[in-house]
Parts: structure tokens; sequence; C-alpha cells
């Protein structure tokens, strides 16, 4: 009988002889430092006074942004190089008054961010969080994203992320209603 987890010896139900276990835990971080050791390296694109964005994400995507020779006030016109999630080298030409909000890649909104100048959050990104998987050509609705991010904030009583999310939405919104 077991009572309370006691067995009927008075000693807990779950003590007694334990087989010896291997100690895998040395085996399993050898064979991280291997696949640490012949994984590929992030590039990291550092920061001049002639780029408008220089980053990346958590899938490996790395790029700057800079703006391109025949920008002009009437079609902004930027440049984006970098690696993919893959490690494969990119250049597009990004159009910012083509940009689309509600269906754009993190690459042509990180080009947005730059071109309006969105105040950016502790320095790092006016973008709501969920871009940190995004690959090259990955879309994403934004504005939904910045919607579900307020309401996450809301619910966990985070009155000034809220307010910081409602406020770089807008700007999104007052670009394209500019257009």
């Amino acid at each position: 009988m077991n009572v309370n987890g006691i067995g009927t010896r008075g000693y807990p139900a779950w003590s007694g002889a334990r087989k010896t276990q291997q100690n895998t835990a040395g085996k399993n971080f050898a064979e991280q430092v291997n696949n640490v050791a012949g994984a590929k390296g992030h590039t990291v694109y550092m920061k001049t006074d002639d780029m408008l964005y220089s980053g990346g994400n958590g899938s490996g995507l790395s790029f700057y942004i800079k703006y391109a020779e025949g920008s002009t006030e009437d079609d902004p016109t930027v440049i984006a190089k970098g690696v993919d999630e893959n490690g494969d080298e990119f250049e597009q030409t990004i159009h910012i008054n083509k940009i689309n909000p509600k269906s754009a890649t993190i690459v042509e909104m990180r080009a947005l961010e730059a071109y309006t100048g969105v105040e950016k959050q502790n320095g790092f990104s006016s973008l709501p969080m969920g871009t940190g998987n995004m690959g090259l050509n990955d879309r994403r609705d934004f504005m939904d994203m910045f919607k579900n991010a307020i309401s996450d904030m809301k619910l966990l009583s985070q009155k000034k992320a809220a307010a910081y999310y409602q406020y770089s939405m807008q700007a999104y919104w007052d670009f394209m209603n500019k257009k």
C-alpha cells in the first residue's frame, strides 16, 4: 500500500536501488562542441556613416542598407546587401514608396524604418517581436504583428511597451496613407 508517496516499509515509494546511469553529459558536450566547430560562421556588417541600417536576426540573415545612386526625393531607393539565412550573398534594390507593411519582408521593413526615422525602442528596433526568425524572402503582415504586440503588452499591463508599439504602428500607417 502507498500513502502520500510512502511505501509499505515506511520509505518513500521512489527510493530503492537505482540503476547506474552512464555519464552522457560529457558525450553530449563533445558532440555539441564538434557541431559548433563545423558550423558556418555569421557575417556581421559594421555600420558606417553612409549606411541607413546594418544588422540581422537570429535566422542568420545579415545585411546593410544604403541609398542607391539614382535615389530621388520622389522615388527614394535603397540597396540592401548581405547574406541570407543560408549564407548566400544577396543584393536587392528597394523602392521605398512600393513597400507595403501589410505584406513586407524584414529587409523592406528595415529600409522603411530607416527611411522614416521611426524611433527605435532602446536603440534596437521599432518593429514588433517575432521577426527574429524571418528569412530573406519571408513576408509578414507587420500591421497585424503590431496589433498582436499591442494586445499582448496590454494583457501583460506593459503600458509603455503598448504605447511604443502603437506609436510605431501609427508611423507606418501614416506612411501608407501618404502614398
